[in-house]
Formats: C-alpha cells, structure tokens, sequence
C-alpha cells in the first residue's frame, strides 16, 4: 500500500521540513507500510493523510476509507470510562505547550483494546500544531506475558504450598510432642521436613532461573566439562536409588573435543532430561554423546548428547509445545517449567536442542553445544 497525501482534503504541503523530526518515517526513507506499529499521521486541519498497513490490521480499517476524513471519525477512539478520547484531549487545542501523550489504554469500536501514543509536532515550540501522530500498538503480545505471568505464580504458588504445609505440620507437632515420639518417628518427621525444604530449594531455584532467562541475564561461567563423565555420575546416582544398572547404555564417541561449559547448569540440563525419560519413559534410557559440527558459526567443533528411552514417546502434536512453560505431557506432576529452563540453559551456551522420536519409538531430545574455549585461551 503506497501512503496517498495529494488526494486528502487539507493535506497539501503534507511533510514540511520544519514538521518532519528526526523519527519521521519518511525523513529516514522507510516506507511506513514496513513499520511494526500502526501509525496514523493528520494534518493542522485534522485530517489523515497517512493510515499504514499495521494501522489497517489493528483497527480493522482499510486505509482508502481512512484517508481523508477527519481523525476522530478514522481513529474512534474512546478511554475506558466509554468517553471520546480526542474531545477530551483536544489535540489541536489545549496547552500550547503540549508536546505528547504518553502511552495508555483506549477502546477501538467494538471494545478492542489498543495502547496509544500521540505525538503533537509544532513548526514553533508553542505554535499551532501542524501534525498528529498517532502510534498504536496491540495488546495482545502484552496480554499473554500477563497471563504467562499469573500462571507461573499460581503454578509457584501452588507447588510451595503443599510442603510449606507438610514443614510446619510436622515442626509444630514436634515441638508440641516431642517426649511423645520415638527417636525413630522422629527421625521420619525429620527427613520428610528436609526433603519438604530442598522441594522448595528447588522451586525458588526454578522461579531465579526462569527470571535471568527471561531477561537475558542468565550467567555462563565456561571452564572444561567432561560430558561422559557428568552423565556417568548421572546414571550412578540412580543405580545408587534403586533403579537396575542395565535400564542405562551409555554410549560415549572417542574422540571428543574439549568443551568448555558451565558445569553446574550442564548438569541442571541432564539431570532434567535423564530424569525426564526415567519417570515418563519405559525399557532402555540410551545417552548419546558424540562429536558433532558447532551450532554457532564460525565455529567447526561441537558436543552432541542424545537422551532416549523406549516408551510411548512424544504425541507429534505436542513436540511444537515441549519447551514452553507449563508443558507436563500426558502425565501430571511437577512444574512444567524443566523443559523450558533447559532450553534457555543450552541456549545461554549458544547451543540448540531439538525433540523427536527415538528408533524404540519413545521420546528423543538432543542438544548440541559448541566448543566455546574462552576467548583468552584462543
């Protein structure tokens, strides 16, 4: 859609020099249909003379209808309260001095809600206003962080509540009773109070991680990981806790190249995926490492690990679903928030990682980090 000026009543003179500024569109030669947001331009006579393409999409307006008429009969905007937002703001009148309106809530016809800024362009710092520009944004990217949001908390919320629970039940009885118990009953309290609290060590921890992901701020702190032997130490902890030594194959590719990582999140990273196909899967977990291409470029080194087990696998309709937040599977139980955590984790290393299906036909996930020596060693 190409921008029309010449054809709207008033539009004349439609970009003079003193009236564009450095963030007008057209100063910078990029077409306003290339814009992210809407923008909604009008004349000192208050009519439009440009109406985008993202414009079009949020208001549901075609631009030809638009241009031209007046910008209170194009852009019906109304607060949240239900009154007309350009006879309260007034914006060819009012304050001389006025210069924007920050961002805020409006209703578009019909109830839609969009997030508005309005930028008032002077030829002089208190003359008449010779432009509106009117930038719109739609709320529903901000509408699902919100929901995501109020579903982590609750998720939280939900999951601390019931060892919480168990902690003080069982410290309060103690405290209460405590001649009355048998140093065998009260051993039990006590382990049961301890594995309550690394429960909810546990959490918190998920919860930080969650958070520097999110931000970007989650810290790689790079020094040599043996892979095989990390994975080792994985399997040895489960045979340790009962599980029969051969539902593990490990199988290790020699040689391997030196891969500097962050240990303790490395392991964050197996200990997720192993657990993951010990709980929900069935027969043989196999772990995978290899030596493989670098996912970054630039790089021709990298580390595969291949974690896969036997059981009924993945549904293909929900492997588009498996690292986003709250993800459980078929089966109830946890946070939902490993995967993801897992996914940001081999990501801050610059790597990838990818589920499918295993050749025994349960779940497969793979990730694949890059060599990453630091910089001072290269």
């Amino acid at each position: 859609m190409s921008v029309g000026t010449s054809s709207a009543p008033g539009a004349q003179d439609a970009r003079p020099p003193s009236a564009a500024g450095p963030g007008d569109p057209a100063e910078l030669g990029v077409d306003p249909d290339d814009l992210p947001d809407g923008l909604v331009v009008a004349d000192e006579h208050g009519h439009v003379i440009c109406f985008n393409a993202a414009a079009e999409r949020i208001t549901a307006v075609p631009a030809a209808d638009a241009l031209g008429q007046r910008l209170e009969r194009a852009l019906p905007l109304e607060d949240l309260d239900g009154r007309r937002w350009w006879q309260l703001t007034d914006p060819y009148g009012g304050l001389a001095i006025r210069r924007r309106q920050p961002e805020r809530n409006l209703l578009l016809p019909g109830g839609r809600e969009v997030l508005v800024t309005v930028r008032y362009v002077r030829r002089e710092p208190t003359g008449p206003v010779c432009r509106v520009v009117v930038s719109l944004r739609d709320t529903e990217a901000r509408r699902r962080t919100e929901r995501s949001h109020a579903e982590l908390i609750a998720t939280v919320a939900h999951e601390l509540r019931s060892p919480l629970t168990s902690v003080k039940g069982f410290t309060a009885t103690l405290l209460a009773k405590w001649e009355r118990f048998t140093d065998d009953q009260k051993r039990l309290m006590l382990e049961t109070v301890d594995a309550d609290a690394d429960r909810v060590t546990r959490l918190i921890a998920e919860l930080l991680d969650i958070s520097r992901i999110d931000s970007g701020r989650l810290e790689v702190r790079r020094q040599p990981v043996d892979i095989g032997a990390a994975v080792g130490r994985h399997i040895q902890a489960y045979v340790a806790a009962g599980q029969p030594a051969d539902r593990f194959l490990l199988r290790v590719e020699q040689p391997l190249p030196g891969l500097w990582a962050d240990p303790d999140k490395i392991d964050q990273v197996l200990s997720n995926l192993i657990e993951n196909a010990v709980r929900h899967g069935e027969g043989t977990v196999t772990i995978d490492i290899t030596a493989t291409a670098s996912p970054r470029e630039g790089e021709d080194a990298g580390t595969s690990v291949t974690v896969s087990d036997e059981g009924p696998g993945i549904p293909e309709e929900s492997m588009n679903r498996v690292f986003t937040r709250f993800w459980r599977g078929s089966k109830r139980g946890g946070t939902g928030l490993g995967l993801y955590i897992v996914k940001g984790i081999v990501e801050a290393h610059g790597g990838t990682i990818t589920v499918g299906r295993a050749p025994g036909g349960g779940a497969r996930f793979r990730f694949t980090l890059p060599v990453a020596a630091p910089a001072y060693l290269t």
